[in-house]
């Protein structure tokens, strides 16, 4: 056999119609060694030489063969049984890192992996995601060591060094030619091509159960060639990456590991710390928890601290850890400190992903749109949302609708952004104009307010009809009471008001505790602003949440306010109706009616129809309950025939229940009965659950009064069910009508 290969390979070149020269430089070779291969000086060429030739020379399988058969050294002689064949095949490797000390929790996730092996024969790839600090490898190596004897074979472990601060990943290439040494194979006998590498690999594994960790993964690709090809093993992989691509043609399954519960934080910091010292002080024990937001890193840079001084109490911990502030959180050791572990995913993030994440920062969440991100970023944001996904730098908690952790957030807000001032302008720009929009359709007839043009970048949401309008406040409702928090604490006064001012009427429906919030921002917002106009409306508004609230005492004050401030007679007449309605809560019929009698002068005097609707409205109930019913008729039937020519909706059903009730009175209960009726569907259809509570409450009455007892209850307890939920105080309306029907 001695100089075939020099033979065989000087008859490929030649069919191939190359030189020497010409084959060197196809194969990265020199002249000189192309040469010296033909002439047998040297018989047995290294395996990745024989490689780079093969492709070089374009050869078909069967001649890639018998080709790298004729560079191969000859065999010897296979040892007896017990020598170094035998030997090789007995390795047993056990690569996984020492146990986790303190582990708590992830009972759920640990359970859905046991499942997954169960009694299975083939090959299982389990891919555990989620966002930096939360506790993958802990989780992977804690869960090996209790599975580690289904798995005879052995183990094998790599830190794939995907995110690792400082470092690039690693080669794949690399983690096969290590798990090849920890398999037996002698470093002489790892073939030289990636390839043959894998293949030797998967054969070594074939028919064998062997748990192997791939730790800290860049993406799919750097995992795929370490996967086993057959046989009964387990691959643990772990990533900040979500692996998707993975799941779709690996058949990965996947578990993502979100925060730890409250309990289970609870429960590490006991393990790190000993019960008795986080049982000592158990307040301080739950803001620490609540402060490193529940992810594990953080509870364990902290745990690691208390431990470091015993003499700290728990008190003192969690006071250096306010204001969200990372400094708490760092340390030499990059691998443990915050700002270098977040930094490993950010810095791997395309310009546009980055950049997207820093502005993120600027939003007060908890949770943001698609389309409020695209406003915040001035552009479409889906690809970046995807990238950020799968970097575990945020979450979708609902579809649509994405979520930053506040350790993350902190850190974002650390990365300089020049942009960050236009962002939030933008940001600002989009719940204003979009809020705006969808009060038009709740309550189309009110005075309208003068915004700013968005800012250039905003896309504003245009909800299409009521049902939309009332779906968007209801779906942004805690991020609308952030925005305006925020607005108001960062010097955009303008924004706070006028936010405030459209979400009036939704939060009327029954978050009067959120409108007292809001208001109250309005109001201090105006101050600042020195605008007299903006203070009485705001003050007026706040009025009106105080008194649904039953808070009569702040209600008058905040309505001597606005009457002080206003000097334009509409204005007067709105705030004149609110006093009004006030008074009406409080039986002062007879100096209520005075002042709806002199909204309604008002209202006439600068051709308001919408308010004169409302003020004969009001004439006409407190007319009811003064008990002069002919006349309440004659006004709450004007207000009704203005509030339907003039489309105001919820004026109809204010106007029906004063109608309801007069011809109650008038002992009309037909009529009686229909006008509830018709509110308590109208009431329904526009979502105004306290207007379903009254017209329940009425039609119980009524029915009753017909000698239907069986129908009052139903509407009576359907009122309480109501109130209930609202926890409205005129709840023991309802209850006293069921008590003594």
């Amino acid at each position: 056999m001695a100089g075939s290969f020099g033979v065989l390979l000087r008859a490929h070149r030649r069919a191939a119609g190359l030189t020497q020269d010409g084959l060197a430089e196809l194969a990265a070779l020199s002249g000189q060694a192309v040469g010296a291969l033909e002439r047998g000086d040297r018989q047995y060429p290294h395996r990745e030489t024989v490689d780079r030739l093969a492709v070089a020379l374009g050869l078909s399988a069967e001649q890639r063969a018998a080709f790298t058969a004729a560079a191969a050294r000859p065999s010897a002689p296979r040892p007896p049984v017990g020598g170094q064949e035998a030997a090789r095949r007995r390795v047993h490797p056990r690569q996984l890192p020492a146990p986790i000390a303190h582990f708590a929790g992830r009972d759920k996730q640990a359970k859905a992996m046991l499942e997954l092996i169960g009694s299975s024969s083939t090959v299982v790839v389990s891919a555990i995601s989620g966002m930096a600090g939360v506790g993958k490898t802990a989780f992977a190596v804690h869960w090996a060591y209790q599975v580690r004897e289904q798995f005879p074979d052995g183990q094998l472990y790599v830190n794939l060094r995907g995110f690792y601060p400082g470092r690039a990943p690693m080669a794949p290439p690399h983690a096969v030619r290590s798990f090849l040494e920890a398999l037996g194979v002698a470093p002489q006998r790892i073939p030289g091509s990636t390839e043959t590498q894998v293949g030797l690999y998967r054969s070594l594994l074939a028919d064998r159960r062997i748990l192997i960790v791939l730790d800290n993964a860049a993406d799919a690709e750097q995992v795929r060639p370490l996967l086993p090809g057959a046989g009964g093993c387990l691959a643990l992989v772990t990533s900040r990456d979500q692996l998707t691509s993975l799941v779709a043609s690996d058949g990965a399954q996947l578990v993502t590991l979100d925060l730890l519960t409250e309990l289970e934080a609870h429960d590490l910091l006991s393990a790190r710390l000993g019960p008795q010292r986080v049982s000592a002080e158990p307040a301080a024990a739950r803001e620490i928890i609540d402060l490193c937001g529940r992810l594990p890193l953080a509870l364990a840079i902290v745990a690691a601290r208390a431990e470091a001084h015993p003499d700290f109490s728990l008190v003192a911990l969690a006071k250096d850890l306010r204001g969200q502030n990372l400094d708490a959180f760092a340390g030499a050791d990059p691998i443990t400190n915050m700002r270098t572990v977040f930094a490993a995913s950010y810095q791997v993030l395309s310009p546009a992903a980055a950049r997207l994440f820093r502005l993120l920062s600027t939003h007060p969440g908890p949770d943001i749109s698609v389309a409020a991100a695209q406003s915040l970023s001035g552009g479409a944001v889906q690809p970046q949302l995807a990238e950020l996904m799968r970097a575990n730098l945020i979450v979708e908690q609902r579809p649509g609708r994405y979520t930053l952790h506040d350790l993350l957030r902190a850190y974002a807000a650390e990365q300089p952004d020049p942009e960050r001032d236009a962002a939030t302008h933008r940001m600002l720009d989009h719940y204003l104009h979009t809020a705006v929009a969808a009060d038009r359709h709740m309550s189309p007839t009110r005075d309208p307010i003068v915004v700013d043009r968005p800012a250039s970048g905003t896309e504003p949401e245009r909800p299409g009809d009521q049902r939309e309008a009332l779906d968007w406040f209801s779906a942004e409702h805690s991020v609308l009471l952030s925005v305006v928090e925020y607005a108001g604490n960062s010097g955009w006064d303008r924004h706070t008001w006028q936010l405030a001012w459209a979400l009036t009427d939704f939060f009327h429906l029954e978050h009067w505790q959120d409108e007292v919030a809001t208001q109250g921002a309005a109001v201090q917002a105006a101050r600042r602003l020195g605008d007299a106009g903006v203070q009485a409306r705001a003050h007026r508004l706040l009025a009106t949440a105080h008194t649904q609230l039953g808070q009569f005492e702040q209600a008058n004050e905040h309505l001597e306010r606005a009457l002080g401030l206003a000097t334009d007679p509409l204005v007067q007449a709105h705030t004149l109706m609110h006093l009004t309605f006030l008074l009406v809560q409080q039986e002062r019929q007879h100096e209520s009616l005075h002042h709806a009698q002199r909204a309604l002068a008002l209202y006439d005097s600068v051709g308001h129809r919408a308010g004169r609707a409302q003020a004969l409205n009001a004439v006409g109930w407190i007319h009811a309950r003064l008990g002069d019913h002919r006349q309440a008729l004659i006004y709450c039937e004007q207000s009704l025939a203005l509030q339907e020519e003039l489309g105001e909706r919820r004026g109809i059903v204010a106007t029906l229940d004063s109608l309801g009730h007069v011809h109650f009175q008038l002992g009309d209960y037909e009529l009686a009965l229909s006008c509830h009726a018709r509110a308590l569907d109208l009431s329904r259809s526009l979502g105004m659950r306290y207007e379903q509570a009254q017209a329940l409450i009425h039609l119980g009455e009524t029915h009753l009064a017909m000698g239907r007892p069986d129908a009052a209850r139903t509407a009576w307890r359907s009122a309480l069910e109501i109130m209930v939920e609202l926890d409205h105080p005129h709840s023991a309306m309802a209850r006293e009508r069921l008590a003594h029907p």
